[in-house]
């Protein structure tokens, strides 16, 4: 689980049948203080989070195969969660 910064939306023209109908975004990966840490990140959105808010994001790619339905996804991470403060 990581701490990250939404940074912006990923369009795709061509998308596993997995990612269909999940909104995925470009997320930064933060320290608690706000300073980057790593290299950008792609998850899906099952909460609605927007722009530079500040979420957690699970690595665990199981988590995210059940819940888009599928055991053999590409897809890794997730958002669990937004953060208020």
């Amino acid at each position: 689980m990581m701490l990250c910064r939404v940074d912006g939306n990923l369009t795709t023209t061509v998308k596993h049948k997995s990612a269909a109908g999940w909104r995925l975004l470009i997320c930064q990966p933060i320290t608690p203080d706000g300073v980057e840490t790593g290299a950008f990140t792609v998850a899906i959105d099952p909460l609605g989070a927007g722009l530079h808010q500040r979420v957690m994001v699970s690595t665990d790619g199981m988590h995210t195969s059940k819940l888009v339905g599928d055991r053999r996804t590409p897809l890794r991470n997730c958002i669990i969660g937004i953060v208020d403060a």
